[in-house]
């Protein structure tokens, strides 16, 4: 009798205690429990600590942190009847405990399957250019066609980034050549460029050049004129002081050189006998004046200079 006493009260004692466990729930912060009462909604509590009736109420917990669905490689074809191999990344949160449980069965499958549903109608209205060169707008169109749809579950997705497109082997290899080309194009207009660049500065230094060169001459130019417009000068003033006997040895030399020459034919300028003369006058006063002891009369006048002769070429006989 004792020990089947034992045995009521050790398996009373189970029975309290289980239930304790399960009444009283510690909630974390970032969980909710969605409470069910026989089977009806009963409302959602948490975060702390919980009570739960045993056996007639029931607790399904429900994570509000933010979570990410990694969804695997599928194959969609573009606008152009492009097959390529997207895999991407879809942020979520719960936002309605309630709706999250009571709505649909298992929302991170359904959110799953409507998101790669999805992927291929968005890329089936984009060509093949675009999908490469836009995946911002693909992620936006993306997140904002889930969200509708996953709205009615409690569910908001917060972001959708694409990771990886793929496309066709030939599509690479056509996009390589074409990416090649355009390289060899860029590196074309940039050398012709740079000879164009280089062209202009050249014509311009040699500009500059000619200019100098040009100012140079005319400096040289000047001063030739002026160092010949002197000794015109100089050539004038000494013409000028030049009297009748000077010329006259002049001619005389002249003669002389004349006379040396192998020519049987002289040509004699006719002023030479007036010269003549009036060196023959000139020597006739010297010696009159020294035969007079120093009885000195005053010169003559002595005419003026002749023009200044030309003494043509000697004609060889």
């Amino acid at each position: 009798m004792d020990e089947v006493t034992t045995i009521i009260l050790i398996g009373l004692g189970l029975v309290v205690l289980f239930a304790i466990i399960r009444t009283f729930r510690i909630v974390p912060e970032y969980e909710r429990l969605v409470i069910l009462a026989l089977g009806r909604y009963a409302g959602t509590r948490g975060p702390g600590i919980t009570i739960v009736i045993p056996f007639l109420e029931s607790a399904v917990r429900v994570d509000l942190r933010e979570r990410f669905l990694d969804i695997p490689a599928q194959t969609a074809i573009t606008q152009d009847n492009a097959p390529i191999d997207i895999d991407f990344l879809i942020y979520y949160r719960v936002v309605d405990p309630k709706r999250a449980i009571l709505e649909i069965s298992d929302v991170v499958s359904a959110s799953l399957n409507m998101a790669t549903t999805i992927l291929r109608a968005v890329i089936g209205d984009i060509d093949l250019d675009s999908v490469l060169s836009q995946r911002e707008r693909i992620n936006t169109m993306l997140r904002n066609k889930l969200d509708e749809i996953t709205e009615r579950w409690g569910l908001k997705i917060t972001n959708v980034e694409i990771r990886e497109i793929k496309p066709p082997r030939d599509v690479q290899d056509a996009m390589n050549r074409q990416m090649t080309a355009e390289r060899e194009r860029r590196a074309v207009v940039t050398r012709a460029s740079g000879e164009r660049e280089a062209a202009i500065a050249e014509a311009e230094g040699e500009k500059k050049a000619a200019i100098l060169r040009a100012e140079g001459e005319k400096e040289s130019q000047l001063l030739r004129a002026e160092g010949f417009a002197r000794s015109l000068d100089a050539i004038y003033a000494a013409a000028n002081s030049i009297d009748s006997n000077t010329l006259l040895l002049q001619y005389l030399e002249a003669l002389k050189v004349i006379g040396a020459s192998p020519a049987t034919k002289f040509v004699v300028p006719m002023e030479l006998t007036s010269m003549m003369a009036n060196f023959t006058n000139a020597l006739g006063n010297n010696l009159g004046n020294n035969n007079n002891g120093g009885n000195q009369q005053p010169p003559a006048k002595p005419a003026a200079p002749p023009a200044r002769p030309t003494i043509p070429p000697s004609v060889n006989g």
